[in-house]
């Protein structure tokens, strides 16, 4: 715990020194192109260590607003240029579809595992910015000392002290869930998983956003489920008139959706929308599967609710992980299920007996003791740092045409390209460059958006990122037409 506290004090040392910097840029002290204080200086000005104030400018480096010039020193960077405009909103589809994406799905995820290849394409983030080495040591800890009941199973609803974390969490959301609302799962797939299963069956029809989450799509393909795809807006989510037509014409069973940063569009569903989603369906008794696993990761001050806050009959079904935030590989997730909770926790038993206990006993410490709250802040400064980066790239490499995505949290970029360009020859032939990328078709039941790609900015910026979407931008020339 001491070593704890003491890393976090020296990190809360480095953000005061970066918050300096960055104060004095936006009174306009230090402006475009200026030279900011040597790191000798700045540690003699600032009373701390060298290693401080290399750390504060390796943070605003990798937010953007500053750069280092070989045997130059750090300056302040230039404003970027208007980014273009947003993607286009998809167009109501009108018939349901069974998904078919596979092969595509395979191709991708057979890129991931090469570790040569630039992943653009991946989901995912670089475990330096995690806090490995932490909940590392934490679960090593937690090994040592739990005896039996680090070996032992963890029947659902999972383990209790990890679902009093995530229900004290709750309450910023709104949601105010106690622990035996809760259950733990092998991530945020199973709760999905989970969740699908309890509400529907096999034949059903299940309404989705467009573009929708590849996963979730191989997730209802793998349950015979049919789609109907709802058009959602870049900035604001799914198209809730064009859900209401839908169901006019459909039997759905259920809707699945991620209100907080759509994958791949990013787009973030205001609170009235929110609400009025659930009272629609709430009137009919749909249940509304809710993936919140980005919700974390937003960019403004305040954390945005999930849908299940306005939930009043125990239709929503909240289903998130600590994937995307802690240890992807610990594969700690957790639902919500509402009046579903009991056939989920049956099912759960039924589907993998128990969640792995050591890994939630590490997460739940993690929570209680290692300064979550702290990570998170630090990691959504970068990661809105790294979206801002791509985005610049693409605007300064890509053809004129291209539209760009506008994401107020997680870390994923959609990309509309220019009239006539195929994603999945430009896909092929970066791969073919060493570059991976998500073709828009992945994210349709119907394999549509054959005009778009998505983007990942979950890896710090470096030059070879650069380079990458440099050649991205050429190869996406050549495609065109």
């Amino acid at each position: 715990m001491q070593q704890e506290t003491v890393a976090v004090e020296q990190g809360l040392l480095y953000e005061r020194v970066a918050a300096h910097i960055e104060e004095l840029i936006e009174r306009g002290t230090l402006r475009p192109g200026d030279r900011i204080p040597s790191v000798r200086r700045l540690a003699r000005q600032q009373s701390v260590s060298i290693a401080t104030v290399l750390q504060a400018y390796l943070e605003l480096e990798n937010r953007g607003i500053i750069e280092a010039r070989p045997q130059s020193g750090h300056y302040v960077r230039a404003r970027r240029a208007p980014l273009p405009p947003e993607p286009r909103a998809a167009r109501a589809c009108t018939t349901t579809s069974r998904p078919s994406i596979e092969s595509m799905v395979a191709k991708l995820y057979g890129a991931g595992r090469d570790p040569s290849i630039v992943p653009l394409g991946a989901g995912f983030l670089d475990p330096d910015l995690l806090p490995t080495e932490r909940i590392n040591r934490s679960a090593s800890l937690i090994a040592r000392s739990a005896g039996g009941a680090g070996v032992s199973y963890d029947l659902p609803p999972g383990l209790l002290a990890l679902r009093r974390q995530i229900a004290r969490r709750s309450i910023e959301w709104g949601c105010a869930l106690s622990a035996d609302d809760i259950v733990t799962t092998v991530g945020a797939a199973e709760a999905l998983h989970l969740c699908l299963r309890a509400a529907t069956r096999p034949g059903d029809t299940v309404a989705v956003e467009s573009p929708a989450y590849y996963g979730l799509l191989r997730l209802l393909a793998s349950l015979n489920m049919r789609v109907i795809e709802i058009p959602s807006h870049p900035r604001t989510g799914m198209d809730l008139a064009a859900l209401a037509e839908a169901m006019g014409r459909h039997r759905i069973r259920a809707v699945m959706a991620i209100p907080n940063f759509n994958n791949p569009l990013g787009s973030l569903m205001p609170d009235e929308a929110k609400e009025e989603l659930v009272e629609m369906l709430g009137r009919r008794e749909i249940p509304l599967i809710e993936d919140d696993i980005y919700g974390d990761l937003h960019f403004g001050d305040e954390r945005p609710r999930p849908a299940k806050a306005f939930d009043k009959r125990g239709l929503v079904m909240l289903c998130s992980s600590f994937s995307k935030t802690l240890a992807p590989g610990y594969r700690v997730g957790w639902a919500a299920p509402g009046i579903f909770r009991e056939e989920v926790e049956q099912l759960k038993f039924a589907q993998s007996v128990a969640t792995a206990t050591l890994p939630q006993m590490a997460v739940a410490d993690f929570l209680d003791n290692g300064g979550y709250d702290h990570h998170l802040r630090a990691l959504r400064r970068k990661l809105a740092a790294q979206v801002e980066r791509v985005s610049e790239a693409v605007a300064a490499y890509f053809p004129p045409g291209t539209r760009i995505s506008r994401p107020a949290g997680g870390f994923l970029l959609w990309v509309e390209l220019p009239p006539g360009t195929s994603a999945h020859l430009l896909f092929e032939r970066a791969l073919a460059r060493g570059i991976s990328i998500a073709p828009g078709p992945l994210f349709s039941a119907k394999q549509r958006f054959s005009g778009y790609i998505r983007l990942s900015c979950g890896h710090p910026w470096s030059e070879l990122f650069d380079h990458a979407i440099r050649t991205l931008g050429k190869l996406c020339a050549e495609c065109a037409g």
